[in-house]
């Protein structure tokens, strides 16, 4: 049995004011997160921030700031884990083109894990809440907003 599921996620905000989101099918379950997955045992959490951005985008990046961390109950979608989320802002370090999709599991091929994931660009003030799937990712993002307008203030 599992008891904790740690996740870390990182929000990237690009030069165009745009947000990387991830489309995801796996299980048969979709969904809409933000790029980053589970902490492997003897990782820390940067390390394995910067570790899944790699692998899921090909992307080095620098851990900017802490945006959020879980502080309700959640239990994951696939086992009876508890799921414990951890949120930094990110930046890119290297230069990646993904293929960016413009719709909603614009999927076009399948991985060996048969997972399919697609990425999306949305513009900062499009984001919504709603676009993203899960309860966590959605407090985040609120979080993220609210440190952006302490900046402009």
């Amino acid at each position: 049995m599992f008891l904790f599921n740690v996740r870390v996620y990182g929000i990237l905000l690009n030069s165009n004011n745009e947000v990387l989101i991830s489309d995801e099918r796996t299980e048969n379950v979709s969904f809409t997160k933000f790029p980053g997955g589970g902490l492997e045992y003897g990782e820390g959490l940067i390390e394995a921030l910067k570790r899944e951005y790699l692998e899921e985008t090909g992307m080095e990046v620098e851990v900017t700031k802490h945006i959020y961390t879980t502080d309700f109950y959640e239990k994951s979608s696939f086992n009876e884990s508890q799921i414990i989320s951890i949120y930094y802002q990110v930046e890119q370090k290297n230069d990646i083109v993904l293929n960016i999709r413009t719709k909603s599991f614009d999927f076009t091929e399948k991985s060996l894990e048969g997972k399919l994931q697609a990425f999306r660009l949305i513009p900062l003030n499009e984001l919504k809440e709603n676009d993203l799937t899960f309860k966590t990712d959605r407090v985040a993002w609120v979080e993220f907003l609210k440190s952006l307008d302490k900046i402009q203030l």
